[in-house]
């Protein structure tokens, strides 16, 4: 990006607003907001900064240092969310050394530029809707109507109130069919379209770097040769979003799609990397063997972060301000075992909070995407009413703390399987039930639950 590049649309939230926002998903872990608040405020101000100054401006890298299940991901991709930004989320421990079989780190980046490309062609279609839905309609109709005349037709000499009483005709089943089809009364209706077919497979190209950033295949390199068009049977909405899908490719810039999708990718990408403790050797280690290995991965995921040029098959993509927030449970090793030069790439460090009974309670109500209401909203579907008593909730609550305290600590996942197990039966049996409303209380909780609670083998093995 240049001093002369206009700045991107972030939205204007202030630190305060960011908060407030990811508090309607995200219990508790208020420092972790406090930090990734700022490093969002932090791209705003950064865009509004004019002249070469801008360029000088790199993005503090956070770690989020907690066990599973306390908010980690989340909390990055509502943060992704929240600024309209390209995200991904990769596991660090997915990453070999340059040289090994595996993943190589620049795919991170790259698969990051893929979607933040498909977001802005996404972007692009919606707003082709408009423009193109009426010559979709016009050419839906022609298909189930074909044109009043052939081409033979229109140049013979037919009497002049023959021709006028045929295209009067034509018109008005032309207005009945058009009623019909935006009142979806064509839906079921097959048609016969033309669509593109390869005429010989895909040839990938290989090299060090894996074929991501190629961008290179036969039938392109082949040019007209390698496809032809064949009929086919589709329904009418099959028929339609081929149709879009022909005439939008007709429309649109895609040069101008990808310059846009690199440079969200350049100034606006985030990248959640998973796991990072796995590729972190102990202090103690005695530097070889799979030490050895992970410190390389480290070294190789250095310059990234640092800022380099990642070849794609969209282009060079500079990655000097995407931001990483790196997480990890750390609990065998520490951030300082990092390489010394990584750690000096994250400059700020989150330790996040254990979840207990009252995190839990608060999870299971509070959040917008609850998981009670996730389960009121799918049993509705079958008109079943579930209710839960506060009790019922509170025991909840605390029999997630208790297995976790008692097993492995899996954090708000651990909501998850318990309350799967809890309504397994009702979920079972919601098409046939007679009595459609249900509540949950705190001895129904107990009855259900007591036995896995109890047993911790079986808890291990089902909760």
């Amino acid at each position: 990006m240049t001093a002369h590049t206009p700045p991107l649309q972030i939205p204007q939230l202030s630190p305060r607003e960011i908060v407030s926002e990811l508090d309607h998903y995200i219990i508790g872990q208020d420092a972790a907001k406090k930090a990734v608040a700022i490093a969002l405020r932090n791209r705003w101000r950064r865009q509004q900064v004019v002249g070469e100054l801008r360029d000088e401006i790199y993005p503090n890298n956070i770690i989020l240092i907690g066990p599973t299940g306390v908010g980690k991901t989340e909390l990055a991709r509502r943060l992704a969310n929240l600024a309209g930004a390209p995200f991904i989320k990769v596991e660090a421990s997915k990453y070999t050394e340059v040289g090994y079989v595996g993943r190589d780190v620049d795919s991170m980046v790259r698969d990051l530029t893929d979607l933040a490309v498909s977001k802005v062609r996404a972007e692009h279609m919606d707003s082709a809707h408009e423009k193109l839905d009426a010559l979709i309609e016009e050419r839906l109709l022609d298909l189930v109507q074909p044109p009043i005349f052939t081409e033979d037709e229109e140049t013979a000499e037919l009497p002049q109130g023959e021709k006028q009483e045929k295209i009067d005709s034509w018109k008005k089943k032309r207005a009945e069919l058009r009623d019909e089809l935006r009142a979806g009364k064509l839906d079921d209706l097959n048609v016969e379209i033309e669509v593109n077919e390869t005429s010989m497979p895909l040839m990938q190209i290989f090299s060090a770097q894996g074929i991501e950033e190629m961008g290179f295949n036969m039938p392109e390199a082949m040019g007209d040769g390698s496809t032809r068009r064949k009929l086919v049977q589709a329904t009418i909405p099959e028929a339609r979003e081929h149709l879009f899908e022909e005439e939008f490719d007709r429309e649109i810039d895609m040069d101008r799609v990808i310059r846009e999708g690199i440079r969200r990718t350049e100034a606006l990408g985030i990248v959640f990397l998973d796991e990072i403790d796995k590729i972190v050797s102990s202090s103690d280690g005695e530097g070889v063997g799979p030490d050895v290995s992970r410190s390389g991965v480290q070294r190789d995921i250095l310059p990234v972060v640092e800022g380099t040029t990642v070849a794609t098959k969209y282009g060079p993509v500079k990655t000097d301000h995407i931001l990483f927030i790196a997480a990890g449970a750390f609990s065998t090793v520490k951030p300082s075992d990092l390489i010394p030069e990584l750690q000096g790439r994250f400059p700020i460090r989150v330790e996040m909070e254990r979840l207990g009974e009252e995190e839990f309670f608060r999870i299971l109500t509070e959040p917008r995407n609850a998981l009670i209401k996730q389960y009121q909203a799918l049993l509705a579907t079958e008109g079943v009413k579930l209710e839960f008593s506060r009790d019922a909730l509170r025991e909840l609550a605390r029999t997630a703390k208790d297995v976790n305290e008692r097993t492995e600590d899996i954090g708000a996942r651990r909501l998850h399987t318990i309350l799967t197990t809890l309504l397994e039966d009702i979920l079972f049996e919601a098409v046939d039930m007679v009595k459609k409303d249900i509540r949950i209380t705190k001895g129904f909780v107990h009855t259900r639950l007591k036995d896995i609670v109890e047993d911790e083998d079986l808890s291990r093995f089902i909760l």
